[in-house]
């Protein structure tokens, strides 16, 4: 992606947990881009770092995290004025009041635990307006009702005075959106906001907040594991494994051209109505545990196209095109020729032939 027109640069972010077994590097050597209207996902497995990684965006750390190295730098307006700032710079303090709710804004994966049981969705919707722009009860209780109406919630009159308890899964969802974009965020991000939801209401919530980024220009970072989601509401996948970015792309570069083994086995996993095969894929063995240092590349031990140097040496980011990058590898100029599993070229061709 092009340097100039970014709303968020992530660059070399490593962060770790001290934990009584020993100090759990979670997250190593990040590098992300997010440009003003866009949509960027991050996928992987649990434990890959995609949340640690948006957390520490956000400034949401626990007691024993530590950010050991990098910078995240945020771009906004004010009065007029575009302004730079390194996120990590901040005091925590100045973080909530500056950054986090207000102009980045976050939706998190489970909307009961996100709301607050004891209060209506009307108070919950006012509490960032009143709290950031000082606006008056009258003037923050006209602006929530404008954002109930803007998730699809009609009767928004009526349902300011309804309790978490009393909503379906979906509607907490749509009140969760509402109350990030309350303070008119530059940037949302999405921490798996579908997977508490059944499908037809996953549908309509992604459709929801494409539909919101289109009218408000907002830039959104989503955090998944469904490559079916990331297929749907991307311009540009970042695959995570073992707290690094193996590989990333457009859309069009990860689901058609895939060049790392791990990307490999994610899209052979996604389940397809018309396989043949009797049982789905699965990746082999398990993610390796962080709290052990890593020698060579992390994926090599569950990796069935591993070559001696994966034992020995991490492979840096090789570029296919202006876009698309891999660590790995089977992209060095003088590496032998790999291809993609066939079961999963035939599934890529499949799927080529259908875009057409």
């Amino acid at each position: 992606m092009s340097e100039k027109n970014y709303v968020l640069k992530v660059d070399n972010l490593s962060v770790s947990f001290h934990t009584v077994s020993g100090i759990v590097n979670a997250v190593r050597g990040v590098n992300l881009e997010l440009r003003k209207g866009e949509t960027i996902a991050i996928v992987g497995e649990s434990g890959s770092g995609k949340s640690v990684t948006v957390k520490a965006i956000m400034g949401i750390m626990s007691s024993n995290e530590i950010i050991n190295s990098g910078s995240i730098d945020f771009v906004y307006e004010e009065n007029g004025k575009q302004t730079s700032v390194d996120l990590l710079t901040l005091s925590p303090k100045k973080r909530r009041n500056l950054i986090a709710g207000k102009r980045i804004a976050m939706v998190f994966q489970d909307p009961m635990t996100s709301l607050n049981p004891t209060l209506t969705i009307g108070n919950q919707l006012m509490e960032g307006m009143i709290h950031h722009f000082h606006k008056s009860k009258k003037e923050a209780s006209e602006r929530a009702i404008e954002l109930l109406k803007l998730v699809g919630i009609n009767n928004a009159e009526e349902f300011m005075k309804s309790y978490p308890h009393q909503l379906s899964g979906g509607m907490r969802q749509r009140v969760v959106i509402a109350i990030a974009l309350a303070c008119n965020p530059d940037v949302l991000i999405c921490d798996e906001p579908t997977t508490a939801l059944d499908v037809t209401i996953q549908a309509k919530i992604l459709e929801l907040i494409q539909d919101v980024q289109k009218k408000l220009g907002i830039s959104v970072i989503y955090i998944t594991h469904d490559l079916g989601v990331v297929a749907k509401v991307a311009d540009y996948v970042n695959v995570m494994y073992a707290g690094k970015i193996v590989e990333n792309g457009t859309v069009e570069d990860i689901f058609y051209d895939p060049r790392h083994p791990y990307t490999w086995g994610l899209l052979s996993s996604m389940p397809d109505v018309d396989t043949k095969e009797e049982r789905l894929y699965t990746i082999p063995g398990t993610p390796p545990n962080m709290i052990n240092e890593i020698k060579g590349e992390a994926f090599a031990p569950r990796n069935e196209f591993a070559l001696n140097i994966d034992l020995r040496e991490e492979a840096p980011m090789f570029t296919i095109n202006e876009h698309h990058k891999v660590a790995s590898w089977l992209a060095h100029p003088d590496a032998p020729k790999v291809e993609m599993p066939k079961s999963l070229r035939t599934r890529i061709d499949k799927m080529l032939k259908e875009d057409k």
